[in-house]
Parts: C-alpha cells; structure tokens; sequence
C-alpha cells in the first residue's frame, strides 16, 4: 500500500512539475504562446506563477517565479520520498543537493523524450503543420543547432539528433544521484527518481 501511495503521490507532483519546466522552457526558447499546447501550460501553471510574480520580480528576462515554484514543488517531493523510502534523517543540505539533482534529471529527461518524439514526428510527417509538432520543434532546434553546426547531414540524413540524444544520456549518468542517495541511507535510487 505503502509503495502505491508513494507513486501516486510522486506521479502526480511529477507531472505537474514538469508543466512548469516545460513553461520555463517555452519562454526560454521563446515560443509562441499563442500556440493552444502552449497555453495548456501557462493556464495548468497561472494559480501558482501569477501571485508569485507578486512577490518574486523577473531577473534578467529569466522567470524567476517559475524557477522557484520548480525549486518548492521539487523540494516537496523529495522530503515526502526521502521519508518515505530512508532510514535516516538527512541532513538540510543532502536534501537539497538531491531536489537540485533530481530538477537536472527531469530537465534532462524532458530533452531526451521531446528530441526523441520530434525525430519521430519528423519521420512520419514531415512538413505538415500541427501545433503540437511546431512546439515540439522550437524546444528541439535550440538543442540541436550546436550538433548540427558541428555535425554536417551524412547522404541528406541529419545525424544531429543522435549525437545530442547519447550526450543528454551521459550527462544523466555522470549525475552523482547514487552516491547522494547512498549518503542518506535510502533504500533504492528508483523511488527517489
């Protein structure tokens, strides 16, 4: 029972983190908001951004106000997790380190996954417009352009996706996530992730 609630609880949090990285994103790469995917995102994450904005100004272009919300929601989940799943009592600091780790994975992840399904898309139907493929597509090209300046289209295949997929995947396995959770005497890395 104790193993269903954790992945319930860390599903639906996750989840909802992930609107929010993937916001970030969409200003970052900036996006056009008046694409209907996208405004899914700004109105799943307007009750949370909008009064935190009151209080937490923009620094530098950079939507601060989104970046802490990612930071508290993460760092909730990890204390529900590390007291669900350690034997000990962390330190402030572990718990720390491993919500900013565990917010690199899932940004990580979220590359992997939309570089992935956008190499997909492109293979299936290219060309054609849909609002979902056009997102997919502006989060994808800033991620790709250093690849694609460095690695020329082999016989007209593009072979840039490949390469930013194999390093987004070491990037994910030099995080040092093991030996953090392994200092905090928890029980399995995947309930942490």
């Amino acid at each position: 029972m104790q193993d269903a609630l954790t992945f319930i609880v860390k599903t639906l949090v996750e989840l909802y983190v992930i609107t929010f990285v993937l916001r970030f994103i969409l200003q970052w790469v900036k996006a056009d908001f008046r694409n209907p995917v996208t405004q899914f995102f700004v109105r799943v994450t307007n009750p949370l951004v909008i009064p935190a904005r009151r209080l937490i100004p923009s620094i530098g272009g950079v939507d601060t106000a989104s970046v802490v919300i990612i930071i508290l929601l993460e760092l909730a989940i990890t204390v529900f997790l590390v007291n669900f799943t350690c034997i000990g009592e962390p330190h402030l600091l572990q718990i720390l380190g491993l919500t900013l780790l565990r917010i690199v994975y899932l940004t990580l992840r979220i590359y992997l996954f939309i570089i992935l399904i956008h190499v997909l898309l492109s293979w299936i139907s290219p060309g054609g417009y849909n609002p979902a493929v056009n997102l997919l597509d502006s989060i994808a090209k800033p991620a790709l352009r250093p690849f694609r300046q460095l690695i020329p289209p082999i016989a007209g295949l593009d072979l840039s996706a490949l390469f930013a997929l194999i390093i987004i995947q070491a990037l994910t396995m030099l995080l040092p996530i093991g030996r953090v959770v392994a200092g905090m005497g928890c029980l399995s890395i995947g309930q942490l992730l």
